[in-house]
């Protein structure tokens, strides 16, 4: 069965109150059940990444869930895929960032070697809220050479206004 991109959408569930109190949160993993639902999810990105009309280099994907898709739009756009992980889990010379998260500060990493100066970048997660994580992948990518032209999420949360906090242009299949 092919899938629609609205139908891709409705597959992403809610969970109130989860994993506190007051917080809802959108579970992308039904999508990755269905293989036709990522065939589609990958297709659409891939399109709008396109539809920049810039040329890039590398996917770069952010630790955990930007794993999941990073690596498939990549290989569609024949570029190169580079993982930003939390603190500590990179081996050999890394570039590193703090930032502060709503529970205190964190540290993301990329290998030194990930990008060579000018490659042009999209970073892709599944959520976008405030901001504090994909601004930090900016900067990472920044100190390595490397040119932000697209931050590409599955999910906005708009009210959090994270999209502010960023340079380079976002764009969010979903906008809660």
């Amino acid at each position: 069965m092919a899938y629609t991109i609205e139908q891709v959408k409705a597959l992403v569930r809610e969970f109130v109150d989860f994993p506190s109190k007051g917080i809802v949160f959108r579970d992308i993993f039904p999508i990755f059940r269905e293989p036709a639902a990522v065939e589609c999810l990958v297709s659409h990105f891939v399109e709008r990444i396109q539809a920049t009309g810039q040329q890039i280099d590398v996917v770069v994907g952010l630790d955990a869930r930007g794993f999941l898709l990073g690596p498939l739009i990549a290989l569609r756009l024949g570029v190169s895929f580079a993982p930003v992980r939390k603190g500590g889990k990179l081996p050999g010379s890394v570039a590193q960032v703090t930032y502060e998260k709503e529970y205190g500060a964190d540290v993301f990493e990329m290998e030194a070697d990930s990008l060579t100066k000018g490659q042009r970048v999209v970073i892709v997660d599944d959520l976008l809220a405030t901001g504090g994580s994909c601004g930090a992948a900016e900067e990472l990518v920044r100190k390595l050479g490397g040119v932000v032209v697209l931050d590409a999420f599955i999910i906005r949360l708009a009210e959090l206004n994270g999209d502010k906090r960023l340079e380079a242009p976002v764009y969010a299949l979903i906008d809660c």
